[in-house]
């Protein structure tokens, strides 16, 4: 079964310094049918305007990950942790019983654009950890990169629930296939650029849920980047 998320219907917030898209319920923005998907719980479409970013604030209990697309991210947390994150760089927090981070746009002059996506852990009370790693565009072009996993192959991020998170960064003439388990679902963000998955036509801001279906296939991309999810 295929269900399509439009991107245009999702949530929307703009704050000034802020501006987001949300995929599912989130701060304000509350849709019943659009809750979470399996262990997913947050797909946010953020733009940071220059000067801006969020404050030191908590969070627990979740796995969380940023993924840039454009300027950068200066990330600091409770842990001790510090780092610029730009286009290409993932980081990840297991924030299990309790971590603090900011997040801040500190150019004077170009705005950050990246997705936050939360997932709920296997368990809760885990200790906190973070993690980051470069998977730069030609590791995704043309192919499905593993960038987080529930075991860490292939040089992928370590996250505490049995997913896989792939990217891939997609040409016309390319058809790539995910083969799902029985018992699995599949998600995929289109984050731009135009794509067919399964033969579902999907735009930038698009979602597509896969469920009781045995592959997610790609074709067709124009300047297409996705994120796709294997998840229980």
């Amino acid at each position: 079964m295929l269900t399509l998320r439009p991107g245009s219907e999702r949530g929307h917030a703009n704050h000034g310094w802020l501006e987001s898209y949300h995929s599912f319920s989130f701060a304000g923005y509350v849709d019943p049918n659009h809750v979470q998907f399996g262990p997913l719980r947050v797909i946010n479409e953020d733009r940071v305007a220059p000067g801006g970013g969020f404050g030191q604030h908590g969070h627990r209990d979740m796995e969380i990950f940023s993924y840039v697309l454009s300027g950068e991210l200066a990330h600091r947390d409770t842990l001790g942790n510090g780092s610029s994150i730009g286009p290409g760089r993932v980081q990840l927090m297991t924030t299990g019983t309790g971590v603090e981070h900011s997040e801040f746009n500190h150019s004077d002059r170009e705005p950050v654009h990246f997705l936050q996506i939360w997932l709920f852990p296997r368990e809760t009370g885990l200790t906190p950890r973070y993690s980051e790693a470069d998977f730069p565009p030609d590791s995704k072009r043309d192919q499905l990169r593993l960038i987080i996993s529930s075991d860490g192959r292939d040089g992928s991020l370590t996250i505490e629930q049995d997913a896989f998170i792939y990217a891939t960064i997609l040409d016309e003439d390319t058809t790539l296939t995910h083969a799902l388990t029985s018992g699995r679902r599949g998600y995929v963000h289109l984050i731009r650029g135009t794509l067919e998955v399964n033969g579902q036509p999907l735009e930038g801001g698009d979602a597509l849920m896969l469920e009781a279906e045995s592959r997610i296939e790609l074709a067709h991309g124009r300047d297409a980047e996705a994120l796709i999810f294997d998840l229980p």
